[in-house]
């Protein structure tokens, strides 16, 4: 293992110390690690240099990897020392089409590899095991529910990322969503000499939109659809054959998720019978789950990071929209946590364009190791308590061989 540090169990100031000393170590590393990733944006499934990188990374420094793990290229997971406290570190490392990192996963999947490095140092002193588990396509195609069903976090007692944003926030609220796509297939003909043998499937689309349109008007706060039409006809003088489009539903939890969905999907059916065409409606990928943060955890996360110096504003009203993510799911199987680490966005928001830069600016240099701080001393935290596992509700530590 690289430069192993015996602190003391019972000195959790040495640890604190060594855990500092080792994230100021690879400092410049893991900086240069999330500029690399930020430079060579790849969207969902093909995220292929970037997980090699970070792989590479963690190999280098001792830790085990296994890569295309549950079914998924540009998965992996990496783990060092063999203490019976099992922890994650979840990297993400997936763009946006079109706009890069504008969602600033660079800085997840750096601040996650810091954390790794540095408990790896100290994991025997803490008596921990520490996995980064490598998650592909949190933006579009849920890596995590993958890893999940392929039982990859089976022996994980508790799962730890921080994502950026123009805030921190220890416990951000997120929706459940279900993303879906739509088409409709209609009948092609010549729109000027032969309209009556013709069956518009863009016509399907626009009253399935206008039904949305309407619908919206009578929808609780927290209950949202929007969607891109992808296909719509190549000419204007030839009848649209097919029309398709990608949409997705959010709700404040994944329970109200599915009588929206029913909703949804009247509004699509609508379209078809309107215009005659046929209707094809296909989930992309299961649902994403709203976070359930851990409260103890987001204590202990909180706690680290103030003593960072960051910042967390309570006074901000928390509405019931939001983002969604995969880490959802996670934190409906085991404890988890998703705090949002705070940018110098100077106005922007992640998913604009102007949010890429940010992600590779100053701020997000601080953030990688600032995150990777306060995610290694929630753990230190979390490994120093009297019992651990009755913190996280888990009856007992789970068996370290399943890793």
């Amino acid at each position: 293992m690289d430069h192993v540090i015996d602190a003391g169990r019972n000195d959790p100031d040495s640890v604190a110390d060594a855990i500092r000393q080792q994230v100021n170590r690879h400092a410049d590393a893991l900086i240069g690690l999330s500029h690399r990733i930020h430079d060579h944006p790849e969207t969902a499934f093909e995220e292929h240099r970037a997980s090699s990188w970070l792989a590479d990374v963690l190999h280098s420094s001792g830790f085990t990897v296994s890569g295309a793990v549950a079914g998924m290229d540009t998965a992996f997971v990496a783990t060092a020392g063999d203490g019976p406290l099992h922890i994650a570190l979840c990297a993400e490392y997936d763009a946006l089409p079109g706009i890069g990192h504008a969602c600033g996963h660079n800085v997840i999947a750096a601040s996650s590899v810091g954390a790794a490095l540095a408990l790896a140092a100290v994991a025997d002193t803490i008596g921990a095991t520490v996995t980064v588990i490598g998650c592909p396509a949190e933006e579009y195609g849920g890596g995590k529910i993958r890893l999940l069903d392929a039982g990859i976090f089976d022996p994980i007692h508790a799962a730890l990322m921080v994502h950026p944003s123009p805030y921190d926030d220890p416990a951000p609220r997120t929706t459940a969503l279900s993303a879906f796509g739509v088409s409709y297939q209609g009948v092609a003909a010549h729109a000027g000499a032969f309209p009556e043998r013709g069956v518009n499937a863009q016509d399907a689309m626009t009253v399935a939109q206008v039904a949305l349109g309407l619908m919206r008007q009578q929808l609780p706060e927290g209950r949202q659809v929007h969607g891109i039409v992808t296909s719509g006809g190549d000419a204007p003088n030839i009848i649209p054959a097919l029309a398709a489009g990608r949409f997705m539903a959010r709700s404040a939890t994944l329970d109200e998720l599915g009588s929206l969905r029913l909703r949804v999907d009247d509004c699509f059916q609508a379209g078809a019978i309107a215009s005659g065409a046929q209707l094809d409606l296909r989930d992309e990928f299961p649902p994403y789950a709203e976070l359930r943060h851990h409260a103890g955890l987001t204590t202990l996360y909180r706690d680290s990071a103030t003593a960072l110096g960051r910042r967390f504003d309570d006074s901000v009203p928390r509405s019931r929209t939001g983002p969604s993510t995969d880490m959802g799911n996670v934190s409906h199987r085991l404890p988890a946590i998703h705090p949002l680490i705070g940018l110098d966005a100077r106005g922007a928001v992640p998913h604009h364009p102007d949010f890429t830069a940010v992600a590779a600016g100053p701020s997000a240099d601080s953030a990688v190791l600032d995150g990777a701080l306060a995610l290694s001393g929630t753990v230190i935290r979390l490994a120093a308590l009297p019992d651990p596992y009755a913190f996280l509700g888990n009856q007992a530590p789970r068996n370290i061989s399943q890793s």
